[in-house]
């Protein structure tokens, strides 16, 4: 489905606009104390439209631009250009809502540190936002998933050893270091210098080892816009927390795979280990910013986002990768079973429906 509202249905486009009240109103908390920054693309500036005119019945202040104004695609590096317009205009919420491209995962996660680091504000990054999402992920009661996402933290956060086995394949043991912080991602970013992609749901660390076979069904980065659900899974093979063997009946695309885990330091280590918590959704849709939020696991290979974790490492890169329909145990206690939580035991009520 295009993201440019013009191509959209009446009805598309007011559920579209309802996961933008959602983004504005629940997830970021704007008010009319409140000057927001939209920073949209041309293939994604009709979300970035629905955004500000949400973000503005809020009551808030609002700048949209589209990347392309300050630079040509791909991204390397934050454009001066754009520092000074945020300098200039002192936003204290943000939105990065645009299409993905190779290469670019540098410039965000530099975007983002100025945007936290220098302006202190409430930040949603939203890299590969689509309408499907805007219509699903971003339609979600949030006040549920913060308290899926904060009880499967509180577990989480206290594990030596978590277990993840799939009906396909997947079979992994992930040990954790206790000095190594897990984050907790509700989706609710009310206090400055808070931030979490969205759509939202999922807490994660840096393991301090990963072993076993993972089989993929999504793979992120510039790869899930591209191919979004695979018809052919990508298996990959951890020893000692590195990426050793990747294959598929795809062979052209799991060569494209090792390349792109080769070109950078660290590419192949594990940087993050997540459990997805959005417990609105119920299939894969192809796209990364949606699909690690099923509850589920999903590993992502390069940079551990040290400042989050407390890893001391870090890489130019960070692919994210979904297996599907998983069965995890948090040393030896199972807390979800074919991809569904023990909600009992997460002591939150069960979904209805």
């Amino acid at each position: 489905m295009p993201t440019d509202a013009a191509h959209l249905t009446f009805n598309q486009l007011e559920t579209m606009r309802a996961g933008a009240r959602v983004a504005a109103r629940t997830c970021m908390g704007i008010t009319p104390a409140d000057r927001v920054f939209i920073l949209t693309d041309k293939p994604t500036h009709g979300i970035g439209r629905l955004l500000s005119e949400e973000a503005s019945e809020a009551g808030g202040e609002v700048l949209l631009h589209d990347l392309e104004q300050y630079t040509e695609r791909p991204v390397k590096a934050l454009p001066e250009s754009l520092r000074a317009d945020l300098l200039k205009f002192r936003p204290t919420v943000t939105f990065y809502a645009a299409s993905t491209q190779p290469g670019e995962v540098t410039f965000r996660n530099g975007l983002r540190v100025f945007l936290l680091n220098d302006l202190s504000v409430r930040h949603a990054h939203m890299p590969g936002v689509s309408a499907q999402l805007m219509q699903e992920g971003m339609r979600t009661d949030y006040r549920i998933v913060a308290s899926v996402t904060t009880a499967v933290y509180d577990i989480a956060r206290m594990a030596e050893t978590i277990h993840v086995t799939t009906a396909d394949g997947t079979d992994l043991t992930a040990v954790f270091d206790p000095a190594l912080r897990w984050v907790p991602c509700t989706g609710l970013y009310h206090r400055p210098g808070q931030w979490g992609n969205l759509p939202e749901g999922e807490t994660y660390s840096c393991p301090q080892r990963v072993d076993g076979a993972l089989v993929a069904h999504v793979i992120g980065d510039y790869f899930s816009e591209r191919f979004g659900v695979l018809k052919e899974p990508i298996h990959v093979q951890i020893a000692d927390g590195v990426a050793t063997a990747v294959r598929s009946a795809n062979a052209a695309l799991a060569a494209a795979l090792e390349a792109y885990l080769d070109s950078a330091e660290n590419a192949r280590r594990v940087g993050e280990f997540a459990i997805g918590t959005n417990i609105s959704l119920k299939k894969l849709s192809g796209n990364m910013l949606q699909d690690e939020k099923i509850p589920g696991v999903h590993v992502a290979f390069g940079n551990p986002h040290p400042t989050e974790t407390g890893a001391l490492w870090s890489s130019l890169l960070h692919i994210d990768m979904i297996p599907s329909r998983c069965t995890i145990s948090v040393d030896g206690e199972t807390i979800m079973k074919d991809g569904r939580f023990d909600y009992e035991l997460l002591g939150v009520p069960p979904p209805r429906g």
